[in-house]
């Protein structure tokens, strides 16, 4: 999987950084009223800095772009695949550990930078097996929500805190979201706009209500008609209660969902242009993703496509049949491996039934025998254990 994710962002023209694992706690809770500030693994090292294993990647990217400063060409597009963890209850596909494929791209104001992000992820879905029968991917505009609180007069100390709420619309009760809501100190008529807002599951729905010249109507109507041009249609929803729970986000945001509703969110991301000034650096234009490891192998687990590992992928597996021939058993496997072959060497002494059920257990394609008669010959005996076929092959034609 790590191999389609690398592959997919190389395919797209992105270039590959990584980030330590610790970073500076700060980093992750300069945005008060966020949920991930209270799942971080964060402790006191012992230079008295207040640390945290990094709980996602795109902080710790933002940190890199502002160390780049004015040295950055941009457009930039980047990418990792890294371990993050965060604190939390475990459940099906949420893990405390575990991996994340992150795209992102540095200086394209425009949703063409988001068509390309949501482009890549349907690659990846379908190089995976996974269809747009399987999977869609929920889009909406952080721009939506602000324009509801401007209209009812909500100051923009309470957006994030309204969005962490509005990101759990759909896992409880509408009574819970208006009780939480009230607690932020959102006025009665203000709810019920909200809530109706939310409800919106088209973009002529939303342009009614707001007005056709409305920033997130049209960066919605534009990201529809590039996802036509690049023809992934098939795989958007548009879902207003799509805010994501992270406060950096600023626009257009995105969420991959299993259509039978069974599994938690599989991706999701979205445009953040105002993240490196709240790190203390210049904004840019930034837009990128987010891809946990643990959900789409449930994913791809529940629809059958994830491949057999219950065998190795070894080729050749090198067997001496006498602890005298053991030096050239090295050599014969050395050879094997410059010419790119994959080998397991049995390295204690065994019998030749052990060496075959080992054989067999990692998968291996050929057993190559070493023999005093053969190897006298100049010879080893090939094993092939599709055909079960046996020929003695000189060590030159060996690879």
């Amino acid at each position: 999987m790590f191999g389609h994710f690398r592959e997919c962002a190389k395919g797209f023209g992105f270039d590959e950084f990584d980030a330590p694992v610790l970073e500076n706690e700060e980093l992750f809770t300069r945005k008060a009223g966020e949920e991930i500030t209270t799942q971080l693994y964060n402790f006191v090292d012992k230079g008295d800095r207040r640390v945290a294993l990094r709980p996602e990647l795109t902080p710790s990217f933002a940190r890199l772009i502002l160390q780049q400063g004015k040295s950055l060409a941009t457009p930039a597009k980047w990418f990792a695949i890294g371990q993050c963890w965060r604190y939390e209850r475990m459940t099906r596909g949420r893990r405390r550990e575990h991996y994340q494929w992150n795209m992102d791209i540095v200086g394209v104001s425009g949703v063409e930078a988001e068509a390309e992000l949501l482009a890549a992820i349907t690659t990846f879905f379908k190089r995976v097996g996974v269809t747009s029968a399987d999977v869609g991917i929920k889009v909406s505009s952080r721009k939506l929500l602000q324009e509801v609180l401007t209209r009812f007069g909500i100051g923009s100390e309470k957006f994030a805190p309204v969005c962490v709420v509005v990101d759990k619309i759909e896992k409880l009760p509408r009574e819970k979201i208006e009780e939480e809501l009230r607690e932020l100190g959102v006025n009665e008529e203000a709810v019920e706009g909200i809530l109706a807002a939310t409800s919106m599951r088209t973009v002529e729905e939303l342009e009614a209500l707001i007005g056709p010249d409305a920033e997130a109507v049209q960066d919605l109507k534009k990201l529809f008609e590039y996802a036509d041009a690049y023809g992934y249609r098939d795989w958007l929803v548009f879902d207003a209660c799509v805010v994501r729970g992270l406060a950096y986000y600023t626009g257009i945001v995105f969420e991959g969902f299993d259509r039978k509703g069974e599994l938690r969110a599989i991706c999701g991301g979205g445009r953040y242009d105002m993240l490196l000034g709240a790190l203390g650096g210049e904004n840019q234009p930034m837009v990128g993703f987010g891809f946990g490891d643990a959900v789409i192998v449930e994913l791809l687990n529940d629809k059958g496509l994830m491949p057999d590992f219950s065998k190795g992928d070894t080729q050749d597996l090198v067997f001496p049949l006498s602890e005298s021939l053991r030096p050239q058993a090295m050599k014969v496997a050395a050879k094997l491996r410059e010419s790119g072959r994959t080998v397991d060497l049995v390295l204690e002494d065994k019998k030749a039934k052990w060496a075959f059920k080992q054989a067999e257990r990692v998968g291996a394609e050929r057993v190559v025998l070493l023999g005093e008669k053969e190897w006298e010959a100049g010879n080893v005996r090939v094993k092939d254990l599709r055909t079960r076929e046996e020929v003695d092959v000189n060590l030159d034609d060996l690879e």
